[in-house]
């Protein structure tokens, strides 16, 4: 192929990845995390592939074969192969096992967070050479490589399970290498490719580095890929499974809003309070109660007794008669437990989103490795931001309502 056949090619193969990553970005309500990163590298190639076009920058065939096109392409079709995307080329920082700090690129993270995934562009032979070490100064092998994902993963907990870790390859992996990735507890996508028997060679037949010996036809003993010979060809599994997390912590405005009368059908009012309207106009539009019923569906439901204590409070005074039943019934599904924040919890430094009683709540949560429901972003953003990420369901919230019905403003249901 031409050069100028070859650019073409690449042209239109960006034009094409743009529009799957614009789509992929449209996919998920909010977006994606890292969608516009990705979408702004697929740019930066085509607009680089567009100045060669116009002359204006000089390069070899060789250089087009190898553009940043392949990896941004496998990442693409990863995100296009799996369910739940939440983010693409995210940055995670962990401590390697000398207690430095390192950052990690993920490239594609998958079913909300339980699967991470390193889509990997080069070929099977450049692969397989890097990992005996014949590759270039510097190069790291994919087995390095996924040791530090699983050092990153252990420290980047989803639900209190460590993420999932696929590496697909798009370009083949030589079976050796795929048996020992596999071995440490990495999945495998791709084509699985055999290696030869040993073969016999110098250093110069094999095209290696022979400047560490003077002797440079030192016979040496090698494997080889044999990219025609497939072993296997594994696709990516329909249904990951994911060990989730059965225990549920129940936040104080969680307990409001499954009781609110405002869930059971009272958002058909004009209340003088407005964000009560507000409230209103949002359940009409999305009711909460099905969304937390299916989260809690089939769960251990816990409350520690702060949360308790301060929602019976607020329930007596500000609850109507059905609030307050609907509340008995469902505090008969709710293991009441001691308040016990975990450690972590206890390093937060307060401030107007971190209160002590908060940090009791989604404390006593983490003990438990329990998922904490709230309306409370507030908290779960402030926590964030001092380093303490908190396994959490965020919903909408509602409050209570009942009493404040007789002086509202009632509307048709129709």
């Amino acid at each position: 192929m031409s050069v100028h056949s070859l650019l073409c090619e690449r042209i239109a193969i960006a034009k094409e990845l743009i529009k799957r990553a614009e789509a992929l970005c449209r996919s998920r309500k909010g977006g994606i995390g890292g969608g516009s990163k990705l979408c702004s590298k697929l740019k930066a190639e085509l607009k680089f592939l567009h100045r060669v076009e116009a002359g204006k920058v000089g390069i070899k065939e060789s250089h087009l074969q190898s553009t940043n096109l392949t990896h941004l392409q496998a990442i693409i079709e990863s995100a296009e192969n799996l369910e739940e995307i939440v983010g693409v080329l995210h940055v995670f920082t962990y401590e390697d096992k000398f207690g430095e700090k390192q950052s990690l690129v993920v490239d594609v993270i998958a079913n909300n967070g339980h699967t991470w995934v390193k889509a990997i562009g080069r070929k099977a032979e450049a692969l397989h050479n890097i990992w005996l070490g014949r590759g270039q100064y510097g190069d790291k092998s994919i087995i390095e490589q996924a040791e530090d994902f699983l050092q990153a993963s252990c420290q980047q907990p989803v639900q209190y399970s460590n993420p999932h870790i696929i590496f697909a390859f798009y370009n083949g992996v030589s079976c050796p290498m795929a048996e020992r990735l596999k071995e440490m507890g990495i999945s495998v996508r791709g084509d699985i490719v055999a290696v030869n028997a040993l073969v016999e060679g110098t250093k110069e037949d094999l095209h290696l580095d022979s400047s560490g010996s003077d002797d440079g036809g030192e016979c040496l003993q090698v494997t080889k890929v044999d990219r025609d010979t497939l072993i296997a060809s594994v696709a990516f599994p329909t249904e990951i499974r994911v060990d989730l997390c059965n225990r549920v912590n129940l936040d104080i405005t969680t307990l409001i809003t499954y009781v609110s009368a405002l869930s059971y059908g009272g958002c058909y009012f004009i209340f003088k309070e407005k964000v009560l309207t507000e409230q209103a106009v949002l359940e009409r539009e999305e009711s909460v109660l099905p969304v937390l019923e299916e989260f809690m569906k089939g769960k251990e439901l816990f409350a520690c007794e702060s949360a308790v204590k301060d929602f019976q409070v607020i329930l007596e005074t500000l609850g109507g008669p059905g609030e307050k039943s609907r509340a008995a019934l469902f505090m008969e599904r709710v293991t009441v437990v001691p308040n016990q924040p975990s450690e972590r919890a206890l390093r937060l430094v307060p401030s107007s989103k971190i209160n002590r009683r908060s940090l009791t709540i989604f404390g006593t949560g983490d003990a438990l490795k329990a998922i904490t429901m709230t309306a409370n972003s507030g908290f779960v953003r402030a926590a964030a931001n001092q380093g303490v990420r908190f396994s959490v369901f965020i919903h909408q919230p509602r409050a209570l309502t009942e009493s404040k019905e007789s002086s509202a403003t009632p509307l048709p249901k129709h």
